[in-house]
């Protein structure tokens, strides 16, 4: 197979009217779901912890991995939120999806989003589960619109989608501790003449039990007493697409089989011991915006999901900073 096929996007006719209706539907949903108060995600509104880290690139990558921030060694510092996906705030005993979300910063370079094209931060997505929940846009908005409509608009909706029912229920789980748990991009990206998915494999000897009797915010909890005692450590791993046919740019929700194509690593984070839980981190945390956008052109996303985040993402963002009213900016160290 040719390098041609590999990293392919395909763009359905009507994407960009299914995402302007996704983006309409979750704006809606949060203003709905925070009637009072503050706008806060429409996913992912529940934080663990804001924390600082270090991401250090690999020496001596070979040549194929050698790809944008990581064509050389250095170490960038970088601001990591880790957080729970339910819109709503629930306690951590449900099972939910949980996220990571990587901010580096002093990474130089026009970026691709051309409001921010001057910033220096890089971000990474990542979650606990290895494919996404839906195969495109038109999938994921029908979804949006049968959880927040009737329950005959669920059941409609799930007699015909199985595959995202099955995907659901195997990433909704329960973890004990945030810092010592594998994440995934499950979107592609661009990556030279490929793409890779990313994901994040925890360093951790005797990982954490979940508590026998535990509260809401049992993983905030983990977060504080592992990093007052001792740092946390990631293995940043690529995943490189082989085959355009088995590892497909525009379904997340099939997975990219790792027998078929191993993750490699190119970086190291280091989250050094620390205090994050104060209401000044956790304010700077809330007021954050992270998006896959916020890119240098080597790392484009690719991918209707991934397309679609880029319009829906600035549209919440703006929408929760301004109805906030706090200004959206993004940071250059960390300092708060």
């Amino acid at each position: 197979m040719s390098n041609n096929a590999l990293a392919q996007e395909i763009i359905p006719a009507r994407e960009i009217e299914d995402t302007r209706d996704l983006a309409a539907r979750l704006q809606a949903k949060i203003i709905r779901d925070n009637p009072t108060g503050i706008m806060r995600r429409d996913a992912h509104p529940k934080m663990h912890g804001l924390v600082k880290a270090e991401f250090t690139i690999e020496p001596d990558l070979p040549l194929e991995l050698k790809v944008g921030i990581f064509s050389e060694a250095r170490t960038y510092q970088a601001w990591i939120r880790f957080s729970n996906q339910d819109g709503t705030i629930q306690p951590d005993t449900s099972r939910d999806i949980r996220g990571m979300a990587i901010k580096l910063m002093g990474v130089a370079g026009d970026k691709l989003l051309e409001a921010e094209r001057h910033e220096q931060t890089q971000d990474f997505i990542v979650i606990t589960t290895n494919v996404f929940v839906t195969k495109d846009v038109a999938e994921f908005d029908g979804l949006i619109k049968a959880m927040t409509g009737s329950i005959w608009a669920k059941i409609s909706y799930f007699a015909t989608h199985w595959r995202v029912i099955w995907n659901l229920i195997k990433s909704l789980k329960k973890f004990a501790n945030p810092l010592q748990t594998r994440y995934w991009s499950t979107t592609p990206y661009l990556f030279g003449e490929t793409a890779v998915k990313y994901s994040t494999i925890p360093r951790v000897t005797h990982p954490d039990e979940i508590p026998a009797n535990p509260g809401p915010d049992y993983l905030r909890e983990a977060m504080v007493r592992q990093l007052s005692q001792r740092e946390a450590v990631f293995d940043f791993t690529v995943q490189l697409q082989v085959d355009a046919t088995d590892m497909p740019i525009e379904d997340p929700g099939h997975e990219w089989k790792e027998s078929k194509s191993p993750f490699r690593k190119v970086a190291t984070i280091r989250i050094p011991q620390q205090e994050f839980d104060s209401e000044a981190q956790r304010s700077f945390g809330e007021n954050l915006s992270f998006t896959p956008w916020h890119s240098l052109p080597a790392h484009r996303p690719l991918g209707g999901i991934n397309r679609a985040r880029k319009i829906v993402y600035d549209a919440i963002s703006t929408f929760r900073h301004t109805r906030n009213n706090v200004p959206r900016r993004e940071p250059t160290s960390w300092e708060i």
